[in-house]
């Protein structure tokens, strides 16, 4: 690049002779000063900025630090030494949880566990992703605020109950009954039972012990627990459209399904498009907490997923280094799962997360 004095000087012809560029002068100042004036900023706003220290720290010791643990995965582990001490394996327990190479059994553990939760994740995002949306839509067209305060108080309040609570009271609900103490099936077992859906050897039995009702029991009680948290977002969105939209689609003789339709999705969708690909990230990501309570051996089939399959044998067990090239395959599918459905939504759509 061929720089000029003329670039950075103007001719002034009072003098007759090239003078500072004033706008260049301006910019020279600003980028002498640029930390000085970084600092001024943080002192004027301390108070902000000290804000920030508790999630600075929670960030660090719970996302970044963790990380150099993922060194377990490539490294044999041994508990007596640190990982950055335990000698090189390369990829061997990737390929054990791929191919079968040393272990076939748990190779067929992991991608059962790995099948699992793609379904579970899918079947959330089929059924559960468009509740919320649906519930935001009805909040609007609740004319009475007093009304809607107290709807949305009683959606939102599953999300504030802890999962130990939550999944103790999905427990109860579907608990198994016996004969011999007369202790009765949980109430929706009976529910079921009275409607002929299930037998009342099914119901007896314990619908959390049937491999066959847990992904139903799952999604179901994730849809109660976090849909109508989740449709603050679109409710936020439904409300900032302007009242003139709704004017001219009455005009043009819409009833409240044509204005749904041609009037509030069309307005709300930049937001759906960005809800659905940070739903699509997290697509093979379940906390396993909800899953830990609720599964047991007799639903390993349907209910193991790669998390509870990294803490069985990982935590639990001692195989800390399968467990943790497990997790990390998980986690980089997830990453390229975000990446793709980022790249088709601005391709198709023009929003994106980045």
């Amino acid at each position: 690049m061929n720089v000029k004095a003329t670039d950075f000087l103007i001719f002034d012809e009072e003098s007759g002779t090239y003078v500072e560029n004033p706008e260049q002068a301006v910019r020279d100042d600003v980028e002498k000063h640029h930390w000085l004036n970084v600092f001024k900023t943080v002192i004027k706003d301390w108070r902000l900025y000290l804000m920030l220290v508790p999630m600075i720290v929670v960030f660090l010791l719970w996302r970044y630090f963790p990380m150099y643990e993922l060194l377990g995965s490539f490294k044999l582990t041994e508990d007596a030494k640190a990982v950055a001490d335990q000698y090189y394996s390369g990829f061997s327990y990737f390929r054990t949880l791929l191919t079968g190479v040393g272990n076939m059994e748990l190779s067929a553990q992991f991608w059962r566990a790995f099948r699992n939760t793609f379904l579970l994740s899918f079947y959330g995002l089929v059924f559960g992703f468009p509740v919320p949306i649906i519930i935001a839509l009805f909040f609007n067209e609740i004319r009475s605020n007093i009304a809607r305060s107290i709807y949305q108080v009683l959606t939102y309040l599953p999300k504030f109950m802890s999962t130990v609570v939550m999944t103790s009271l999905v427990l109860m609900l579907v608990k198994q009954g016996s004969d011999t103490s007369g202790m009765q099936p949980g109430v929706i077992s009976q529910l079921l039972e009275n409607l002929g859906l299930i037998s009342t050897e099914t119901a007896y039995a314990g619908l959390l012990n049937n491999p066959m009702f847990f992904r139903a029991i799952y999604q179901i009680s994730g849809i109660w627990e976090s849909a109508g948290y989740d449709s603050i977002v679109f409710f936020a969105a439904v409300i900032a459209i302007s009242p003139t939209s709704y004017e001219a689609a009455q005009i043009d003789g819409a009833g409240k399904m044509a204005q749904m339709r041609y009037v509030v999705l069309p307005a709300i969708l930049s937001t759906i498009v960005i809800m659905l690909i940070t739903r699509i990230g997290s697509l093979l990501n379940i906390g396993y907490e909800k899953v830990l309570l609720l599964y047991n051996p007799n639903t390993y089939v349907t209910a193991d997923v790669v998390s509870t399959f990294a803490q069985r044998n990982g935590i639990a067990g001692s195989l800390k280094g399968l467990a943790s090239a497990a997790e990390m395959m998980n986690n980089i599918i997830g990453m390229l799962l975000v990446i793709g459905a980022n790249t088709i939504a601005k391709k198709a759509s023009d929003t994106s997360l980045y």
